[in-house]
């Protein structure tokens, strides 16, 4: 069987152009895509997609629902299949417009990479995420050993997670002239920072951990004063590799520079969960966090609206649609509780409380 197609490659690059600079798609998007495609090229052996037909989609459908996935060793979940498949669909409606394309391609064909009804309602449901809580991560901090540089920067890495909520990709990208100890915060400078939709915003160290804002102000002093850092250097470093006694490479303290991806990040908050004897929990995960603890804070719409914006985000609703769920557990005591409340003042008698909650039933 083939291990690619020539001609094939050549449009695929030509694809990826387009969503890069036609579309403005950063590069983990177009990686994605990258891999649909390889993904379905794989089920056709290669073909040319100039004989691109239907039943290829259908088939390739069926396929991925039975695939299983080499991570977890059950069968890919419905969200995964519907992601794939809308990424094909763009590709192939992109490719039907196209010259050389047009009469061999038809539109009307992505439209059998859709997902029946069923599955897509399946792959669009909400579920309780895993979420650590505010006890888990101090006791998680205070499992961190903090004897080598290595180690201090790990601590030092969960610990601004915990006070920041920072995407992976911001505390991957942070520079030491980001953060202002003194005023208690991080500039999410987009020019510099891997942002989410290049946002610019500042972030105020949250106040749900004692221990963690002196464990990054250690890091920075180290930093600054044992390594020499400058303001325009790496927050966190990347691991800096180097041969040992026996000739294998092993770390050697910390680079110059930081990390180019975040599986590192990710491999280090793993760590520490296990160090723990506590679950994984991803570094996404500290942001829902965050926000679970607002919400059992009884804060006023003002603060909640200054806690969303800390986050980074325009608008408080996608904190409570994005991040705020309830946990299942609390929702329980929430409810039964309702009834010794009754007749009490509620949300909705405060001015911009009634606007948030009647733009809330509108979003449904």
């Amino acid at each position: 069987m083939a291990k690619y197609n020539a001609s094939n490659e050549r449009v695929k690059r030509d694809y990826f152009h387009f969503l890069d600079e036609a579309k403005g798609r950063d590069i983990a998007t177009v990686d994605r895509v990258a891999a649909s495609l390889a993904r379905f090229e794989t089920s056709t052996g290669h073909k040319d997609f100039k004989r691109f037909h239907r039943e290829q989609a259908v088939a390739f459908k069926r396929r991925m629902g039975e695939a299983i996935s080499m991570r977890s060793g059950k069968k890919l979940s419905k969200a995964t299949v519907q992601s794939t498949l809308r990424d094909l669909k763009a590709f192939f409606e992109w490719l039907s417009r196209e010259p050389g394309f047009r009469s061999h391609v038809e539109y009307a064909d992505a439209d059998y990479f859709n997902l029946s009804e069923k599955d897509a309602a399946i792959a669009r449901a909400r579920r309780e995420k895993a979420v650590p809580t505010l006890d888990q991560v101090r006791h998680v901090l205070d499992a961190m050993p903090s004897r080598t540089v290595l180690e201090r920067r790990d601590r030092a890495l969960v610990a601004f997670a915990a006070i920041t909520g920072a995407r992976v990709m911001a505390l991957a990208t942070f520079r030491l002239g980001h953060v202002n100890l003194d005023a208690g915060h991080v500039e999410q400078d987009a020019r510099t920072v891997a942002t989410k939709f290049a946002k610019t915003f500042r972030t105020v160290f949250m106040p749900v951990c004692d221990r963690a804002p002196d464990i990054v102000a250690a890091w920075l002093a180290e930093l600054r004063d044992a390594h020499l850092f400058g303001p325009d250097e790496p927050l966190f470093p990347a691991t800096a590799m180097g041969l040992g006694e026996n000739g294998a490479f092993q770390p050697q303290g910390i680079a110059r520079h930081g990390w180019a991806s975040s599986g590192p990040i990710r491999e280090i908050f793993r760590r520490a969960f296990e160090r723990a004897h506590l679950p994984y929990f991803n570094p996404h995960s500290f942001r829902d966090m965050l926000v679970r603890h607002a919400m059992t804070l009884d804060l006023t719409p003002e603060q909640m609206k200054a806690w969303s914006q800390n986050l980074g985000h325009s608008d408080v609703l996608t904190t409570f649609t994005s991040y705020g769920t309830v946990p299942l557990h609390r929702q329980s005591d929430l409810i039964r509780g309702l009834g010794a409340k009754s007749g009490q003042a509620g949300m909705g008698d405060d001015a911009l409380m009634a606007a948030l909650t009647a733009r809330l039933r509108k979003a449904g």
